[in-house]
């Protein structure tokens, strides 16, 4: 991890991760969700599907609920 892609704020550090990234990794769980047989293992992939999606999506979807709300 480089240093100019770690940001610290209030004593905490967190990395900058792109979308396109996200989307990569997503396109990809997403494709392995589809061939898989077993449920254990789809759920747990979908979890982290949402999770990874969430890294960088989150904050603009609340943003946007916020903007069209007021």
């Amino acid at each position: 991890m480089s240093e100019e892609n770690i940001i610290e704020n209030n004593e905490q550090e967190y990395e900058e991760i792109s979308s396109d990234e996200v989307d990569r990794v997503v396109e990809v769980l997403d494709g392995l969700i589809e061939n898989m047989q077993s449920e254990n293992i789809k759920h747990i992939l979908e979890e982290a599907s949402s999770n990874v999606y969430y890294l960088v999506y989150e904050d603009d979807e609340d943003q946007d609920i916020l903007e069209h709300a007021a």
